[in-house]
Formats: structure tokens, sequence, C-alpha cells
């Protein structure tokens, strides 16, 4: 008679854990939101000299020295304070959005940490953009006090949301381009894309003069209107210049904004996501 052994018991199924919520996730992303703000209040010092340093020399030097020499007019510091305020709000968003990604990509991989958040991929790309645009944001809000002050300039108080709603996007445009940046450019070459990128842009970005005075140089018109700080600039200046300075419809300036944006959100997160998994 034969005995048999009885069977081994089966192994337990392996199960995948269960996704995470979105309100879980949502929840992850304002915390991670917010330690990234905390600690940019402990770096005030360093965040206003990046504010505060080469705004207020374009201000002083075309808008107070060229006009007291007589080489510009009383009527160019209409144009150019909200020029100004567009590119801070643009490039600070840009800037603190590209030199953090070189950082947390680096060999040292401190990005380790927010991908191991329960919260995805993609989300964490966009609280980079989140991020650098609230930096952005405040940049160019900072600025237009200081720059009224020196250029003897006032707008009315009914300009004021809608002005911090432009720079809102202004600054969220800026931060989409700095995470396209900061993903596709390599870490040892964001210098010099820097170089190559931050002079054209902002002297093309229509800061200094509206678009719609280029009809002579038209050549120079059709560069700056590929470059998306034009509208931001001219949506600013839509809302504070005088009647007297012809600018781009606001609306046409906020169609642009927003099919930048969705691009180069696309774009930056899509490079995100690839250097995440390498």
């Amino acid at each position: 008679m034969t005995v048999t052994a009885p069977a081994a018991p089966a192994p337990p199924a392996v199960t995948a854990p269960p996704p995470v919520r979105l309100r879980d996730q949502l929840t992850t992303f304002r915390a991670v939101l917010w330690r990234d703000v905390f600690v940019t209040s402990r770096e005030l010092g360093g965040f206003m000299a990046q504010v505060f340093l080469q705004p207020l020399f374009m201000l002083l030097i075309f808008g107070k020295v060229l006009k007291d020499l007589g080489y510009a007019s009383d009527d160019f510091a209409n144009v150019l304070l909200p020029g100004v305020i567009a590119l801070n709000a643009f490039l600070i968003g840009l800037e603190n959005t590209a030199l953090p990604m070189v950082m947390d990509f680096s060999f040292t991989r401190e990005i380790e940490d927010r991908l191991l958040s329960p919260m995805a991929i993609p989300l964490v790309a966009f609280e980079k953009i989140v991020f650098g645009a609230i930096r952005g944001l405040v940049a160019g809000l900072v600025l237009i006090p200081v720059g009224m002050l020196i250029l003897g300039v006032t707008w009315p108080l009914s300009t004021l949301l809608p002005v911090i709603g432009v720079l809102a996007a202004g600054a969220l445009v800026g931060a989409a381009l700095g995470l396209t940046f900061g993903t596709l450019v390599p870490p040892h070459r964001i210098q010099i894309m820097f170089t190559v990128t931050l002079t054209p842009l902002m002297f093309t970005g229509a800061t200094q003069f509206p678009l719609r005075a280029l009809d002579s140089l038209p050549w120079f018109q059709v560069v700056c209107a590929l470059n998306p700080l034009t509208y931001v600039s001219e949506a600013t200046r839509s809302l504070v210049a005088p009647p007297g300075v012809q600018s781009v419809p606001l609306w046409l300036d906020l169609v642009v904004l927003a099919g930048v944006f969705v691009v180069f959100t696309a774009v930056g997160i899509r490079g995100f996501m690839r250097r995440a998994m390498d």
C-alpha cells in the first residue's frame, strides 16, 4: 500500500498594491508644494536679490537715466514698466524651474524622495511648474510698487486683479519652458543653454517696445512674435498703458499663452518622466 504525500499548499497570490486615490495624491501635492514654499521663505535674501537686481538696473537706466538725459520721452515709462514686470515674472518662473531640475537629476538624484512619494510622476513634474510659477508671480508683483516709485508711474487700482492674472499666466508659461529646458538639456550644457537663450528671450520679448510699433521692421516683428514673452508683455501693457500705446489684443495674448503652456507642459512632463525612469 503506497502512501502519497499531501500536496503542498499553493503559494498565496501576489496582488498589486491598491492605486493611490486622486484625493490622496492631491494632498501629497499640496504638502510637497508647501514644503518648497517654506524652503523659499528660509532663503528669502537670495531670492530677493535674484528678483530685484537685474530689473532695477533696467528700470533705472532705461526709464530714469535716459529720460533725464533727454534720450527717452516721458511716455516711455508707460511702455517700459509693464514689459519689465512681465519679463521678471516670466524669467524667474523659467529659471526657478529649470535650474532645480539640473540639481534634482544630477548624480545625487535628489528627485528620488519625490518619486517615492504617493503621487503620480506627472503630478510631481507639474508641482515643479506650479512652484516655479509662484516664485515668478511673486517676482512680478513685488516689482510693481518699486517700478512705480522709480519711474513715477501710476496704474488704476481696478487693473490690479487683471494684472495679477496675466502675470500668473506668464509665470506658468515661463515655468513650463523651464521644465522643458531642465529635462531635455544635459546638465553639463545647462549654462550654455541659458547663455544662448536668455539674452534673445529678453530682447525679443517686446519688453521695451510694443509689438505693433515694429511695422517698419517686419522681419524683427516676426522674430518677436515667435517669443512667448512678447504676449506676456503685451497683455500686461494692454491693461495699464495709456490709450495711445497700441498693444496686441488681450484675448489674443491669452490664447497664445494658453497654447504655449499646454505644448511645453506636455513636452516637459514627457521629458521629466523619461529622466525619472533612467
